[in-house]
């Protein structure tokens, strides 16, 4: 398959479960914004049996790690996945707890004053919260 060497990369072993999950995240032209939560409905309801929340979180902390998701957290008890690894923006739309990517290019320039001494910026990120 396809995916065993980015999973042996990452250091995990390449089980049916975690194919599986590689399938879902990868095999796709669109990005896919999710949650933990999210990613295990999606991949239970693509399955006939049930894969396990471990192996889930696991799987997509490893990816995270190995530079294959980005971690987007929207506060301190919610977090959510892309796997658009480039640094863009997005919205953040409350009431249908859903993120829309925002091109670099919709957003001006942004100015950042404070230094950090010993630190240079690698990138600037913006997350826009929607509401009705």
């Amino acid at each position: 398959m396809k995916y065993i060497e980015k999973l042996r990369k990452s250091g995990l072993r390449p089980t049916k479960q975690r194919l599986q999950i590689c399938e879902v995240l990868f095999d796709t032209e669109r990005t896919f914004h999710f949650t933990i939560n999210d990613l295990v409905k999606k991949i239970n309801e693509k399955l006939n049996h049930k894969i396990s929340l471990a192996t889930v979180y696991n799987t997509v902390h490893a990816f995270e790690k190995k530079g294959y998701l980005k971690q987007i957290p929207i506060n301190s008890n919610q977090t959510y996945f892309d796997t658009n690894i480039s640094d863009h923006h997005h919205f953040y739309d409350l009431k249908e707890e859903k993120l829309i990517d925002l091109e670099n290019s919709d957003v001006g320039p942004i100015n950042i004053f404070k230094k950090i001494d010993g630190k240079k910026i690698k990138s600037v990120e913006v997350l826009v919260k929607l509401e009705d």
